[in-house]
């Protein structure tokens, strides 16, 4: 917003809204200033923007989510780009489900893990759970993604072909089944989905194949020799503290 026409609505409001608003711009400028797109890093690093679509435990795109862009603050990303250098002297490459979160789509998982009404069925999502227990110890209302610094990622054979696309209509296995009956992704199989709010998805869970564990520790061990650190119950999370800015963002993801 420009200062003159900022000016002229503050001055019409109450002082705690002008403050609200004076935040948000804040917000805006910083978040601006710290985040960079990764394919401006990293092109190479493949992105399947879960929040941008319905291939969510939500079933709908999130707010803030208004392109299907991974955005970082810059030693995340550039972080991320030696990660992929490193695997790619064994053909692998990275691929992101989510990076910067918006702050409001944060606050809307919350909402939708309260509401007993949401459509359409994501149960494949969290197949031995019910659904208002979600936000106790899975669901974060503090996330560092919305700090951007943290990251969703997987493995996946450098030159392999995309994945079918999603159908919305589709009645795909739970995110415990095995890796051809769930939703499609082109994913080393790393024993279960991404979001799969279950025990299995620990990173060190007992209940998966030696295959599925050694895909885990491969990425584990990639993404820890760079200073990331794996968030134990998820086998995809990462977040790197050394470049923790301590505040939230809420700046929508617009096209690069």
């Amino acid at each position: 917003m420009r200062a003159a026409a900022l000016a002229a609505l503050l001055a019409l409001l109450p002082l705690a809204a002008q403050a609200q608003i004076r935040n948000v711009e804040r917000d805006r400028g910083r978040a601006a200033a710290d985040l960079v797109y990764l394919r401006d890093i990293e092109p190479g690093i493949r992105q399947d923007m879960r929040y941008a679509g319905p291939d969510n435990f939500t079933g709908h795109p999130l707010p803030g989510y208004r392109a299907a862009e991974c955005l970082l603050r810059r030693p995340v990303a550039l972080a991320l780009a030696r990660v992929q250098a490193d695997l790619a002297r064994d053909d692998l490459s990275l691929k992101v489900y989510d990076c910067y979160r918006p702050a409001r789509a944060t606050a809307a998982m919350a909402r939708w893990a309260r509401d007993p009404a949401a459509i359409p069925d994501t149960h494949r999502f969290y197949p031995s759970l019910r659904k208002r227990d979600l936000f106790h110890g899975y669901i974060s209302s503090n996330s560092a993604h919305s700090r951007g610094v943290a990251v969703d990622l997987t493995l996946v054979p450098r030159n392999a072909p995309a994945p079918a696309r999603f159908d919305p209509g589709a009645r795909y296995g739970s995110c415990i089944a095995p890796a051809a009956q769930r939703a499609p992704d082109d994913s080393l199989d790393m024993g279960t989905g991404f979001d799969c709010f279950d025990t299995r998805s620990h990173t060190r869970s007992p209940r998966i194949t030696p295959g599925q564990r050694a895909a885990r520790e491969r990425l584990r061990a990639a993404m820890t020799r760079h200073g990331f650190r794996n968030y134990a119950p998820e086998w995809w999370h990462y977040s790197y503290p050394a470049a923790d800015p301590g505040v939230a963002f809420d700046v929508p993801i617009e096209p690069r």
